[in-house]
């Protein structure tokens, strides 16, 4: 794989690489979590690059994460805000922020706790099953060819076909 044809991969995660696989795209999308929204703000707060920072937002900007809306008419400036789609990156930020609260603490603690504001309750981000509920474990967790899978060739035949994934009523009903 090369890293400027990433996004025409048939692999979810490679495509998701192409928009937020860079640290300075992650830390942009941190500040956007923590709300930021312009230019100057971003840039004090990551100490970037005018021309690096420009270019990251004018990319989350064409791929649909961000959109750019103008606070300002003279001179012109613009505010970066989270559409819907860039929303959806946040169990992704928070995955991310667990896994660094988890792993790389030092004495000081958690630098940001986060609060439900429903619960009003202090969390950690769990990922869970969207049909039971459960916890998800990487050791309980099977993968299965989906229809956007690239067939696969041994030695240049044919494509194995691609196996249909099991339900519990297929596995029942094999069962009886």
């Amino acid at each position: 794989m090369r890293w400027d044809e990433l996004e025409e991969e048939p692999c979810s995660m490679a495509r998701t690489i192409s928009v937020i696989g860079d640290r300075w795209t992650l830390l942009i999308l941190r500040e956007c979590f923590l709300r930021t929204r312009r230019f100057e703000a971003f840039q004090s707060s990551l100490g970037i690059t005018r021309h690096l920072l420009a270019e990251r937002l004018k990319k989350l900007v064409r791929v649909g994460v961000l959109r750019r809306i103008p606070y300002q008419e003279s001179p012109k400036r613009h505010e970066y805000i989270l559409t819907q789609k860039g929303l959806d990156l946040y169990p992704i930020m928070m995955a991310i922020v667990h896994w660094g609260d988890t792993h790389m603490l030092d004495e000081r603690g958690r630098p940001l706790l986060h609060q439900h504001q429903t619960c009003g309750k202090f969390f950690d981000p769990v990922m869970v099953c969207s049909e039971c509920g459960e916890p998800l474990l990487a050791k309980e967790v099977h993968v299965h060819p989906g229809p956007g899978a690239r067939p696969k060739t041994a030695g240049g035949s044919k494509p194995d076909k691609i196996a249909k994934p099991r339900t519990a009523k297929t596995k029942a009903g094999r069962a009886a």
